[in-house]
This record gives C-alpha cells, sequence and structure tokens, in this order.
C-alpha cells in the first residue's frame, strides 16, 4: 500500500450540502422528489473523531471484494480499537498495507481478494495497527 497520507481530517472546512428527503431506487427508475429533508455535512456523516481521523489513498487491489479499489481515500479512525472483522491500516515489518483483521482462531490480516494470501503471523514478526477503516471514498468518473 502506498504510504501517501492525504491528511487529518481535523484542518478541513465544513460544507453543508443538500440532503434529499427521498431514495434513489437502484432497481426501477422512480421519479425523483424535490424536497429537501435538511443539509448534510459530509465531515459529520463521514468522521465521528476528527483529531484521530486521517485519510489514506489505495493502491494495488488486494481489498476488491470488500468494495474497495485502488485510488480509493479510505477514512480511517485511530482512536477505534480493532475487533475481529475490522479492515484495518497496518505496518507489517515496516510496510503498511490495508488488509481485514482477523483474530480467530489465530492472528491473520486477510485479503479480499482470491488472488492474494493471507499474512500470518510468527512470534518475531511485528505488527503495529494504525487504524480502523470507517469510510471509503471513491470517484466515479474517472479522469
Amino acid at each position: 500500500m502506498n504510504t501517501e497520507f492525504l491528511g487529518c481530517a481535523a484542518i478541513y472546512t465544513h460544507y453543508r450540502i443538500p440532503l434529499y428527503l427521498g431514495r434513489v431506487p437502484a432497481g426501477f427508475p422512480s421519479p425523483a422528489q424535490d424536497y429537501i429533508e435538511r443539509t448534510l455535512d459530509l465531515n459529520e456523516l463521514c468522521i465521528k473523531r476528527p483529531a484521530a481521523t486521517y485519510f489514506v489513498r489505495v493502491e494495488g487491489d488486494s481489498m476488491i471484494e470488500a468494495g474497495i479499489c485502488p485510488n480509493d481515500i479510505l477514512i480511517v479512525d485511530r482512536s477505534v480499537t480493532a475487533v475481529h472483522g475490522d479492515i484495518v491500516i497496518a505496518q507489517v515489518q515496516g510496510e503498511f498495507t490495508v488488509k481485514e483483521l482477523a483474530l480467530r482462531p489465530k492472528l491473520k490480516l486477510l485479503p479480499r481478494n482470491k488472488a492474494y494470501s493471507p499474512i500470518t503471523f510468527k512470534e518475531e514478526t511485528e505488527l503495529e495497527l494504525f487504524g480502523v477503516v470507517t469510510g471509503v471514498v471513491r470517484q466515479m468518473r474517472r479522469g
């Protein structure tokens, strides 16, 4: 994983964007509703603890089955205690990676792409967690 950290969430401006009352169906088309429910600040939606949150851009495809694609921006919270099944930013033997944390039956970091193997640990292997991924930002239109 590229270690290009994009910055701390606490320093960004808050923008209030309209949040419409109606939902957009992913199935059959439906007439759009023009009623604004309220405004929504994406910081409020995505960032619970700004001082402990940072952004990092993904490199590679080892997490595509978890919905994390190359060039996505991950929202990472350092203050969350990682539990079994969380997607985490980890440093293994000095290298950063994003993987699913497995604590049972024994500690592993799991890729979410069948082309990759899990990272297993021996006693001498260094592992440090740098936060839990709490969200993903993706540009749908490339270029």
